[in-house]
């Protein structure tokens, strides 16, 4: 197994998550084609869509990002700029309401919607007529892809080849519950403001069918997903919303190569012992817990001759790149 080495000073789970938001990174990609796809009846996400001159000889990587992410997230570039590189096509997938998105559906994403991560490959398989794909997908956008691969099992499509996520969400419930710790109040903070206003511009676009008043006094993830994101997406509450969203259940049932990529220091993401043995247990799935590298940054050292320091990045495009 690889084994990840932090950048000097940079060592620590906080240290690499927060150093991965402040550091400038440029990343140059040729132009994307970018297409709106029906993932249901009056819902359109938006993907980027990056071709190599031969499209149906490529493998196709389709990247998912996390929590309040987009298609222009820095981990969603620097994936694409790699595998464009080694020759793939890369699809960079907009969660719905995501990337500017807000007014191509009347509802809400939320962890447990792999319906539209399957609903755009079958897209791309009908209209490029990809002949292999794989999934990634990073915190949130883990939690999809793998438990899209659960779901599928043994009966997906013939061209679905992969799967790879980094620091995957897969046990909702105790990953949101550490994201209330006092150490982590930060990362609520942020990502209670971000879901906050995404809100209230669903509300200005669809005039009485969300009400922000529902907001107030909400001071926690399991807050919000128990007052907006179940009471708007057809869930009981949380702990219903949690265990119908996860990929726990079905990592057992995954039939594809998967590799998952998780640091041991990741402030806020966990995965349960039972978890870990349905990962451990099935022979499909490289499980790879580093001891440092926080939450999908993974800052290593750069060497000035094309490694950028991204080394989550570098280990899927490889792994992507043996199938």
């Amino acid at each position: 197994m690889p084994t990840f080495v932090p950048r000097r000073g940079l060592g620590g789970g906080h240290r690499q998550t927060l150093a991965s938001f402040v550091l400038p990174r440029r990343l140059v990609l040729p132009p994307a084609q970018a297409r709106l796809i029906e993932v249901e009846p009056g819902v359109q996400v938006l993907v980027q869509c990056h071709w190599q001159s031969d499209r149906q000889k490529a493998m196709t990587a389709i990247i998912v990002h996390g929590l309040e992410g987009s298609s222009d997230s820095t981990y969603m570039l620097g994936i694409a700029a790699k595998g464009l590189a080694l020759g793939m096509n890369v699809i960079r997938m907009n969660q719905r309401n995501c990337g500017g998105t807000e007014a191509l559906a009347p509802t809400l994403y939320h962890s447990g919607r792999s319906q539209d991560v399957a609903a755009v490959t079958q897209n791309l398989i009908e209209q490029d007529h990809i002949s292999r794909f794989a999934l990634v997908g990073f915190s949130m956008g883990g939690n999809l892809v793998l438990k899209l691969a659960g779901e599928w099992g043994s009966t997906g499509p013939r061209q679905f080849h992969a799967v790879a996520a980094v620091c995957p969400a897969i046990d909702l419930a105790a990953s949101a519950d550490a994201l209330h710790q006092r150490s982590n109040r930060l990362y609520e903070q942020y990502f209670l403001w971000k879901l906050h206003q995404r809100l209230r511009t669903k509300a200005r676009l669809f005039p009485g069918a969300f009400d922000t008043s529902r907001l107030r006094g909400i001071r926690s993830l399991r807050e919000f997903d128990d007052r907006i994101t179940a009471f708007y997406c057809g869930f009981t509450g949380a702990d219903d919303y949690y265990d119908r969203a996860t990929a726990a259940h079905v990592m057992d049932r995954i039939r594809v190569p998967t590799f998952i990529l998780n640091a041991a220091n990741d402030p806020f993401i966990r995965i349960l012992p039972e978890t870990r043995r349905k990962i451990l247990a099935n022979p499909h799935i490289t499980f790879l817990e580093t001891k440092d590298g926080g939450h999908c940054s993974y800052l290593a050292e750069t060497n000035g001759r094309g490694k950028d320091g991204r080394w989550a990045e570098s280990q899927v495009v490889e792994f992507l790149s043996a199938m």
